[in-house]
């Protein structure tokens, strides 16, 4: 694969996604810069402070010209007010600061799979229309439409529930059996570091001149019921729980076969091996 060193690439949304995708692209000797709201700065990249909901304060971004942007930022809050300023006027406000760039390839927009509020034993993948069920879907969806547009080209990527270093929402639940839930719906998730290792993937594919599709569901290879998993983590870490497990209801099985057919290969194909990686590194305590 032949890619451009000179290649620039701007990430909007620097948190803890955003920084694992800048790390990975600056070992990989691309050139990335970073927005964010915070002044913090990170080590041997470009920061630039600022907000996309305070278009005055994104002015810097226009004197970039990037030619990929990946759009990672989160809404601050569970609120229809929250996901409009975040992922619609957000995203259209950093679009707005790249009418004049002549250089810009592609833009990739992180979404989620909550954008499909279906509830199915079948199979979803990314020919399956989504269909939102809340504010939160009915805003993704928004956001991603604003690509379709764009004559440079845009890719959504829906990630499922993220897992990984500090995100240990399962491990914490299944140390207390008496708070699992009492609804066993279909579960689908993708390692953090997965997850930024496909965006790294794309851009580099990008780079090298290959047409992404306009949307990936971002997840592992396999889609489990909650309580499978809860039990699975509560034996390996000693936690006795009741061997009693609820019928599946509710929920979604989501399919990976469009990301795994670019050629990207997953570190953590399933939840089992995800959730020891971190029990081994001691990220659980």
């Amino acid at each position: 694969m032949t890619i451009c060193p000179t290649c620039k690439v701007l990430i909007v949304g620097c948190g803890d996604l955003g920084l694992t995708v800048a790390r990975q692209l600056l070992k990989a000797g691309i050139e990335t810069t970073g927005a964010r709201r915070s002044a913090q700065q990170v080590d041997g990249m470009k920061m630039i402070q600022a907000d996309v909901n305070q278009p005055a304060t994104l002015a810097a971004l226009e004197d970039i010209w990037p030619e990929i942007i990946i759009y990672c930022v989160a809404a601050h809050a569970q609120t229809d007010e929250a996901y409009q300023s975040a992922y619609v006027d957000g995203l259209r406000n950093v679009l707005a600061t790249q009418v004049h760039n002549q250089n810009l390839k592609h833009v990739i927009f992180v979404s989620s799979t909550r954008v499909y509020g279906q509830a199915t034993e079948a199979l979803l993948d990314e020919s399956v229309e989504a269909i939102a069920t809340d504010f939160g879907g009915e805003r993704l969806l928004e956001a991603e439409r604003l690509l379709q547009s764009l004559h440079y080209g845009g890719t959504a990527l829906r990630l499922s529930g993220i897992y990984g270093p500090g995100r240990l929402r399962m491990i914490n639940l299944a140390q207390q059996p008496v708070s699992w839930p009492d609804q066993n719906s279909w579960s689908n998730r993708i390692h953090r570091d997965d997850a930024a290792a496909f965006i790294v993937y794309l851009v580099k594919q990008v780079m090298a001149g290959v047409r992404l599709q306009s949307c990936y569901i971002v997840t592992d290879s396999k889609p489990a019921a909650q309580h499978e998993v809860l039990h699975w983590i509560a034996a390996e870490i000693g936690v006795k729980a009741s061997a009693a497990m609820p019928s599946v209801q509710g929920g979604k099985r989501l399919s990976n076969s469009r990301m795994l057919a670019t050629g990207f290969k997953l570190k953590y194909p399933d939840y089992q091996t995800g959730y020891a990686s971190l029990l081994l590194n001691n990220d659980a305590k």
